[in-house]
């Protein structure tokens, strides 16, 4: 299997959102987040798939090694050969691949957030950042487009922390912050045990609100210069805010179960906004 080969399967068998939104690019750029994708995803499997924070520590530092080596030009595994050929057309910086693993790491050490200010760091790290080198493949033009990208990679979590509560609940982590447990009088060992309510309701109502208007915050920071060029945010904006529908619908029933749209759904979506430029 190429390297090519290899990214391509990872990035189909993650069944993600951002999967579909990337099949409209012309073949350079899909290939280019195709590989980061990957990256990323091998990044987060450390912390996912690894029990023993040590051994999952050392497989982090052992990608940030990695990371070096592929910056010097010698890149070892499968995700970042693929990725190598892309970071100088699409000017790629190592400080973001580092960024991503920074991020990954803090959850091997921190499974709780004061507030949302303290969760706002960790999600900068691993949703803002890919945001960020993101919308540099897709074809970002203007310096504007950046916030925009920070401000989505945002929302994007979000909608994954609402999505997840109950498999992060399972591995030992409640990203919801403390501050608004206590706010809507949810206590941490009703989330660790997965014990719905309707104070839990009143939660996750709150957290999607955030997430809507979040999005909305990004897609108003977008300049209309860059606005073609960043279609496949915009579809993954549209997929994203359809399954916090479907969450909200189902009446946040997050703690038993992953709610997910279907391939044929998210493709959808995806064509929609390409086709039609309608979210």
């Amino acid at each position: 299997m190429t390297p090519q080969q290899y990214v391509q399967h990872k990035a189909a068998a993650s069944g993600s959102s951002f999967y579909y939104a990337f099949l409209f690019l012309p073949r350079e750029r899909r290939a280019a987040i195709t590989a980061f994708y990957a990256f990323c995803r091998e990044v987060d499997d450390v912390v996912d798939e690894v029990s023993d924070p040590g051994v999952a520590a050392a497989k982090l530092d052992w990608w940030s090694g990695e990371v070096a080596k592929t910056f010097a030009g010698a890149p070892s595994h499968p995700a970042t050969q693929a990725l190598a050929p892309h970071i100088t057309p699409f000017g790629l910086q190592q400080r973001q691949l580092q960024a991503v693993i920074d991020g990954c790491r803090m959850d091997l050490t921190q499974t709780r957030y004061l507030d949302f200010a303290d969760l706002q760091r960790y999600c900068h790290l691993v949703a803002g950042v890919v945001g960020e080198v993101a919308a540099r493949i897709f074809g970002q033009s203007q310096e504007a487009t950046t916030e925009y990208a920070h401000r989505l990679g945002l929302a994007f979590q979000l909608t994954n922390i609402i999505r997840d509560v109950g498999e992060d609940a399972m591995r030992g982590r409640v990203y919801l912050p403390v501050s608004e447990l206590q706010q809507f009088d949810v206590k941490i060992s009703e989330i660790t045990q997965r014990q719905h309510s309707e104070r839990f309701a009143a939660l996750m109502r709150f957290q999607c609100a955030r997430a809507q208007q979040t999005y909305d915050e990004a897609l108003a920071l977008l300049p209309a210069a860059d606005r073609r060029a960043q279609k496949p945010g915009l579809m993954m904006a549209s997929i994203y805010r359809t399954l916090l529908a479907e969450i909200e619908a189902d009446g946040f029933r997050v703690l038993h179960q992953r709610t997910s749209l279907t391939p044929l759904r998210k493709l959808w979506l995806a064509w929609k906004v390409q086709a039609l430029g309608r979210m």
